[in-house]
């Protein structure tokens, strides 16, 4: 039987792992659960799977989910969820906290020798060469949960890293990919949070309407597979059936293809190396009349520009641009500015940023403080 903690427990890609707990009970024990604040989601985890400890990073929301399960430790803030990610009977930690909180967690689940099954996008964004190389020192394994990767990862399966051609991400194209650039600018918050396809939380949703979570996987997809930018490409396909593409050098393309849900990624990263079966049902490929492939318009959603951008800088502006984006998305939720202008703020962000190395978490952290302090001015 799998110990696994879970870092971010009650938000949907936690949710859903708990799904696929339950589906292979026999398989897997939650020995740790953290999260943000949602206590009461929280409690009722905790009944049903009874963790050894439980950590929430709102300090006043752990006090009181004590009270209500005193039989269980509950620590608080970022010491909780650093206890959580290192707990000692823990094999595999599912890294799924969103935001740069859920790095320092992640980097310390790694020093304590732990496999990662990574579903925070900040984790590398921010700290992708600081967290490869901790990776490579302490052995450990890590698993990407996000669909894209995840699709990338088993096309790779026994494949040579030399035979890479091309990695193709996908992207739904959000719900405003076919607007013109004047509708764009009257986006309303109620609008850009209705996802085609998916219910997620408010950030990830902003994300995948400018493209930027998008940018972000760009970013996760060069230090996961080690591949050249050049070496990267991004293509819209709204039926998200094909949820990514390898192309080899003879010219074969390979791509995983099924349902868009979550249940796959997780549940591959939490049996790998093993298949099992699944809760979901088959897909249904003769109801599959059409799949279509697009190129992204970089002019209309240039978050996905400024993300290649920062990559081929280098150093410290990928980190920049991610703290950057989180404050202006949040902003832009509390309706402070229209929908449009997160990209035109974020750019000119950016080119006022001297770009530097990034050698340790302090510096990291740094840097994603001197962002959002921009950002909130911007």
């Amino acid at each position: 039987m799998k110990k696994i903690a879970l870092l971010g427990s009650t938000g949907s890609i936690g949710t859903t792992t708990l799904q696929v707990v339950r589906h292979l009970k026999d398989s897997f024990q939650v020995t740790a659960l953290a999260a943000h604040s949602n206590i009461d989601r929280l409690e009722q985890q905790a009944k049903e799977f009874l963790p050894e400890l439980i950590a929430v990073y709102d300090e006043n929301k752990a006090a009181e989910l004590q009270k209500r399960i005193p039989q269980i430790p509950v620590l608080a803030g970022m010491e909780g969820l650093n206890a959580v990610a290192c707990h000692s009977d823990t094999q595999l930690v599912i890294s799924a906290i969103s935001g740069t909180i859920g790095l320092i967690p992640t980097i310390s689940a790694i020093k304590a020798g732990k496999d990662i099954a990574l579903a925070n996008k900040e984790v590398l964004v921010s700290g992708g060469s600081l967290v490869m190389s901790l990776i490579q020192e302490k052995g450990c394994q890590l698993l990407p949960v996000d669909s894209e990767h995840s699709a990338i990862f088993q096309c790779l399966n026994g494949e040579k890293s030399s035979t890479i051609h091309r990695l193709i991400l996908t992207a739904s194209g959000g719900p405003f990919r076919d607007w013109d650039y004047d509708r764009l600018k009257q986006i309303q918050v109620e609008e850009a949070l209705n996802h085609p396809n998916f219910s997620m939380g408010a950030k990830i949703t902003i994300d995948s309407s400018t493209l930027m979570n998008k940018g972000l996987e760009v970013i996760e997809a060069y230090w996961l597979f080690g591949v050249k930018l050049e070496q990267i490409e991004v293509l819209v396909h709204p039926q998200q059936i094909v949820h990514s593409m390898v192309e080899f050098t003879d010219g074969a393309i390979m791509a995983q293809m099924g349902e868009p849900s979550m249940i796959v990624p997780i549940q591959y990263a939490m049996t790998y190396p093993n298949r099992v079966a699944s809760i979901l049902n088959p897909l249904d490929l003769k109801k599959m009349q059409h799949l279509e492939f697009s190129a992204p318009n970089y002019d209309h959603f240039p978050c996905l520009r400024l993300a290649f951008e920062a990559l081929r800088q280098g150093g410290s502006l990928a980190c920049y641009m991610n703290a950057a984006n989180e404050v202006l998305v949040h902003r832009f939720l509390q309706g402070q500015f229209g929908w449009i202008e997160i990209a035109q703020k974020l750019e000119n962000l950016m080119l006022t940023h001297a770009s530097q190395a990034l050698h340790t978490l302090e510096d990291i952290l740094q840097i994603d403080a001197e962002a959002r302090r921009h950002a909130e001015r911007a």
